[in-house]
């Protein structure tokens, strides 16, 4: 019952710290009844099947955080208007699954080579497993520990320098000092020990958070320069609205909206035109795709230049739905699907574009997929066992293509260098610094948050864009299709905003920086590290037993 209620407390509180509702301080001590109840079990308790034990409970721990703070995914429709209840069932239970496994590994590696060492690889396993959630094809990083600060962003300045990974390890270390802490004074009640060690556990938990404080009061970005920025916010239904209406009727209302925010007024009879207008994830064409063969072609394009005519030096970038047709002897890519129809090949991408007058347009396919519902996770494998099962909800049910690289968009008229991020891609961290080493002086993000209502998805997405501004110290501009589209500065504050729900545009003078933070040029290290920590760890247990035994 103790070690029930042990993994009870533990699930419970890094539920409660999660943003954007939550007290994040919380998690320095989230792990620690958790840690408590598997050393418990290990050494006290007259369990047979202890490690069941132990994967049992930590699996309750896990699946109460993750039904708590990803609950909302309950929110996505299936094409009938019913809640997908599979949208949340296999994400939670499948995320808790991997959890507890990983937390399992460690149980029996500190059962095999004691409390110091087990504590050293439950560390280094868990930051593994946080950056395997980044790059493979499974990727669900929502939990990363480094995201719970993202609502308190004064307090995590200094990912500038070891990006959300180096939050992660902060919070574990804390965590397995605090339990430390307990553990020694439990063994052996001596008070100068313990004060020793809780002075390092506040020290170490502290003095982040005022180096931070320091450098947020004190930051001052080196521009070279500022753009005008209009984000457009359509506030599209995109279950009854989106790719059900007229693609006409869309683009007019999109240009409307550019129309009636093609100026900023300022004091006296002065005015600004804009220099960029960006549109939100996938906004034309509504029903169907572009062409990418036919770009020159398209009335849609063709009628956004035309407005862009009319706004001279004006850029339009934004989200759409595109495809590539294959020629017969072309190579096709795993992700095209044949038409039977048709009798022809093609790849159906989510993509952002660039549009200026008397140029061809720009385009780059979003890279990082959602699982189950833009990309079936390694399709090679799985695909002859199961089939089709991907989730439809209201896009695409079949694997999109993407971009191998990530791409940037130069603006002719100005400095401006733009990020083109489309949603999901706003999560990953060492993704997002590969448009910054393009040359990328600012970051835009296109998204569409409208699947999950009005919940804590769109708010938490809002937040984690904050931790990219941080870590490539470079200001950001939103564009959402029912909200939140906003301006971000370098600083992670939220510079203005235009709510969810609302439609209309939100205009921002955006600053450009150019500068490379340590992040930036060094990425996810500590992970990688972490990686060789973890060899070295589990090379060491020959190695013991070769030295005991020759001892």
């Amino acid at each position: 019952m103790k070690n029930l209620l042990l993994a009870l407390i533990s699930g419970v509180l890094l539920a409660i710290c999660w943003p954007t509702y939550g007290i994040p301080f919380l998690i320095f001590f989230a792990w620690v009844p958790l840690l408590m109840a598997e050393h418990n079990i290990t050494k006290f308790s007259n369990i047979k099947k202890k490690s069941l034990a132990v994967f049992g409970f930590s699996y309750l721990t896990f699946l109460i955080w993750n039904a708590v703070t990803t609950g909302w995914l309950y929110n996505s429709q299936l094409p009938d208007g019913s809640k997908s209840l599979l949208a949340v069932l296999f994400p939670v239970l499948t995320n808790s699954f991997f959890m507890a496994l990983v937390f399992l590994a460690y149980h029996f590696y500190k059962k095999s080579q004691g409390t110091y060492f087990g504590l050293v690889f439950f560390v280094a396993i868990w930051m593994c497993f946080e950056k395997l959630h980044l790059v493979w094809e499974f990727t669900w990083p929502w939990l990363n520990l480094g995201n719970v600060f993202a609502d308190y962003h004064q307090f995590i300045q200094w990912y500038d320098t070891l990006g959300a990974t180096g939050g992660s390890f902060w919070i574990l270390v804390c965590n397995v000092l605090v339990f430390y802490t307990i553990r020694i004074w439990e063994a052996g009640r001596v008070r100068k020990s313990l004060i020793k060690n809780v002075v390092m556990s506040v020290a170490f938990i502290v003095l982040p958070m005022i180096i931070s404080l320091v450098k947020y009061y004190n930051y001052s970005p080196e521009t070279v320069g500022s753009i005008n920025v209009t984000m457009l916010q359509p506030a599209l239904d995109p279950y009854n609205e989106k790719y059900q209406k007229d693609s006409l009727t869309i683009e007019n209302d999109l240009l409307k909206l550019a129309s009636e925010n093609s100026i900023i007024k300022l004091r006296g009879k002065e005015t600004e035109k804009i220099d960029l207008y960006l549109s939100p994830e996938t906004s034309l064409p509504g029903i169907g795709g572009f062409s990418e063969r036919g770009f020159h072609n398209s009335l849609l394009i063709n009628n956004i230049k035309a407005f862009l005519s009319q706004h001279p030096k004006s850029v339009f970038s934004g989200g759409i739905s595109s495809y590539y047709v294959y020629k017969e002897n072309e190579e096709k890519p795993v992700t095209a699907s044949y038409l039977d129809r048709q009798g022809i090949w093609v790849d159906e991408y989510n993509s952002a574009i660039q549009i200026i007058p008397n140029q061809q347009p720009e385009v780059y396919h979003k890279a990082m997929l959602v699982p189950g519902v833009e990309i079936f996770p390694y399709i090679n494998f799985f695909k002859p066992i199961l089939g089709d099962v991907m989730l439809d909800l209201g896009g695409t049910t079949r694997s999109l293509g993407v971009s191998k690289e990530r791409k940037v968009f130069a603006n002719p008229y100005n400095k401006s260098v733009i990020a083109p991020i489309i949603c999901y891609e706003s999560i990953y961290g060492e993704f997002v610094t590969d448009y910054v080493k393009k040359g990328a002086n600012l970051l835009t993000i296109v998204t569409n948050d409208s699947w999950w209502g009005y919940s804590q998805g769109h708010k938490q997405l809002l937040d984690y864009a904050k931790l990219r501004a941080i870590e490539t110290r470079r200001e950001i501009a939103r564009a959402a299709n029912s909200g939140t589209s906003a301006h971000i500065n370098s600083r992670g504050d939220i510079v203005d905003d235009l709510p969810y729900g609302a439609k209309g545009a939100l205009t921002a003078k955006v600053n450009l920086i150019d500068k490379e933070t340590f992040y930036t040029k060094s990425g996810d290290f500590l992970s990688r590290l972490c990686l060789f920590v973890i060899g070295a760890l589990l090379l060491f247990i020959p190695g013991r037993k070769y030295l005991t035994r020759k001892k």
